[in-house]
C-alpha cells in the first residue's frame, strides 16, 4: 500500500529492502555522529512484532525512510533519514506525518523518539508538536570515539 503526502510517495517496506535502507543511512547519517545502524540491526528489528518500515520516494527515486515500532499503546520512531540531495523538499515532514498517522491507526497514545543534540531535525520534530522530555548523556559514539548526547522527545497522540 502506498500513500501520497504532498509530492512524496510513502510506501511500506520490509526486510527485502535492507540494502536500500543501508544505502539511505550511509547517505543520510554522517558517520562522525554514530547514528546509523548496521544491516543486521535493521534485519533484527524488522523481524520483531509491531515494527514497520516506510520508504519515501520523490520522482520515482528513493528519498528516505522511517523505521518505527509499537508496544502496547506506546510507539517509537527508531530511525528516520532523508538523502541529502532530497532535503528541504518535504520528505522528512511527509515521513514524520506518515509515521504519526500509522501510530494513530495502531492506537498508540504517544510517540517517542531520540535525536542527537544539535541535529537539524529537531526543528522538524518541534514544529510537529513533539516536546523535549529528557537527555541521554553520551548516547551516540561517533567514528572518532567522540560521544554525543541524545535528546528524548514525545508527541501525545491522544
Amino acid at each position: 500500500m502506498s500513500t501520497a503526502v504532498g509530492g512524496t510517495l510513502l510506501r511500506a517496506g520490509g526486510p527485502a529492502e535492507v540494502r536500500l535502507v543501508d544505502a539511505l543511512m550511509r547517505e543520510g547519517f554522517d558517520p562522525r555522529y554514530g547514528e546509523a545502524w548496521t544491516q543486521n540491526q535493521c534485519l533484527g528489528i524488522l523481524s520483531l512484532p509491531g515494527v514497520w518500515l516506510t520508504i519515501a520516494e520523490q520522482g520515482g527515486e528513493p528519498a528516505g525512510f522511517a523505521l518505527a515500532r509499537i508496544a502496547a499503546d506506546e510507539a517509537e520512531l527508531l530511525l528516520i533519514a532523508v538523502r541529502p540531495a532530497m532535503r528541504h523538499r518535504g520528505v522528512g515532514g511527509a515521513l514524520l506525518r506518515g509515521i504519526v498517522a500509522d501510530c494513530r491507526d495502531r492506537k498508540a497514545s504517544i510517540l517517542h523518539l531520540e535525536v542527537r543534540a544539535g541535529n537539524g531535525a529537531i526543528a522538524l520534530y518541534e514544529r510537529a508538536g513533539f516536546r523535549k522530555v529528557g537527555v541521554r548523556r553520551d548516547y551516540y559514539r561517533g567514528s572518532t570515539g567522540e560521544v554525543f548526547d541524545a535528546h528524548s522527545f514525545s508527541l501525545d497522540l491522544a
